[in-house]
């Protein structure tokens, strides 16, 4: 059972790669935050008393509800607002995505000024091609390679089989690579 430090823990070292992922889910800074928060408020009450081995997976579950919930909330909205033709559509556009990133201890950090640059468009591009990808190819290529899933715990977190996994990432990776060498990047 993990304890309250634990779980304390665990929330502070997954928060910022949680906030990523609804980030490139829902394109709202607000929305992600607040989907990030409903997602750890749900495991801290229900799954604190769990052992800290299962939190990872049983996070990402729950993260993965839980922007799925805010779609449907936001497609019931949608069509009421719709309805009574009151658009008060707002853009804020004015996020920069690469504000939220930051080197992990032990991670690659440039050291001349050009490099920063040329780190900083090069996570640019990759994150625009990220977010350009199919809604469950992102899901699956997020949750195996920047959470470092495994298959079968993938499939788990997105409730569809491990050969789905195995055929979202193929395609995630296929695109992202073709997108990236259109434009003269190689990795």
């Amino acid at each position: 059972m993990a304890s309250q430090r634990e779980l304390s823990d665990f929330l502070t070292a997954i928060e910022r790669r949680a906030f990523k992922q609804a980030m490139f889910a829902v394109r709202n800074e607000e929305s992600a935050l607040d989907i990030v928060q409903d997602a750890m408020m749900k495991l801290a009450e229900k799954y604190g008393d769990h052992p800290p081995t299962e939190l990872p997976m049983l996070f990402q579950r729950i993260l993965q509800n839980t922007i799925r919930d805010f779609y449907r909330r936001s497609k019931v909205r949608s069509l009421w607002t719709s309805l009574f033709s009151s658009f008060s559509h707002s853009d804020d556009e004015d996020y920069d995505p690469l504000e939220t990133i930051s080197g992990e201890s032990g991670s690659y950090s440039p050291q001349t000024p050009d490099d920063q640059l040329q780190q900083t468009q090069l996570l640019a591009i990759i994150e625009k091609e990220i977010e350009s990808l199919p809604a469950r190819q992102r899901e699956a290529f997020l949750l195996r390679y920047w959470e470092d899933m495994d298959v079968a715990e993938t499939a788990s977190a997105m409730g569809c089989s491990e050969g789905s996994v195995k055929t979202h990432c193929s395609r995630a990776n296929h695109s992202l690579a073709a997108a990236l060498k259109v434009r003269g990047i190689t990795l």
